[in-house]
């Protein structure tokens, strides 16, 4: 004998999303992942980080930086290895005229200083060393392309009056 509902046979009990405080579970755990792409994205559009320093003559790597930033904001980026052994047999900064001259380049701090600009992805005043000439330019660094590649500017008194490298970032 069958029985009258009101529910076709083939119908499955009904079961309560789960609940976490009184909130669906689905839609905390989502929020959950969005926060953390979020945090991810912006983490990306930032310049700290392991970065590939592209020679202008060759086209080709020249050495590994590892920006990182202060307590305070500001920025430190240090040669942590050479590229390109072709680029300088000059293993010294012996062009250097501060603090540096005569330091190995490897373990050299080129980037000092430099903080977010408000409400902007660019981050100024600081300054960079190139260590196969010794000069100190100011600095200018704007991450790209998502957070993959690096603009650095250096410059002498105006941002105009310089010169941009585009760095890649190393996976």
């Amino acid at each position: 004998m069958l029985l009258a509902t009101s529910q076709p046979a083939f119908a499955q009990p009904s079961r309560a999303a789960p609940r976490i405080a009184g909130r669906p579970a689905a839609g905390l755990v989502a929020g959950f992942v969005m926060a953390l792409m979020a945090g991810a994205a912006s983490a990306q559009m930032s310049p700290e980080g392991v970065w590939h320093s592209i020679d202008d003559a060759t086209g080709k790597p020249k050495a590994e930086i590892k920006i990182s930033q202060g307590p305070a904001g500001e920025l430190s980026g240090v040669v942590v290895r050479g590229l390109d052994p072709a680029v300088s047999a000059e293993p010294n900064c012996v062009k250097c005229t501060d603090d540096r001259k005569d330091k190995p380049k490897i373990g050299m701090e080129i980037i000092r200083g430099g903080k977010k600009a408000e409400g902007r992805d660019v981050w100024d005043g600081g300054r960079i060393l190139d260590p196969e000439n010794g000069k100190d330019y100011s600095l200018r660094l704007t991450p790209i392309d998502g957070g993959k590649k690096l603009e650095v500017r250096g410059y002498i008194g105006s941002p105009l009056l310089g010169r941009t490298q585009t760095w890649i970032r190393s996976h």
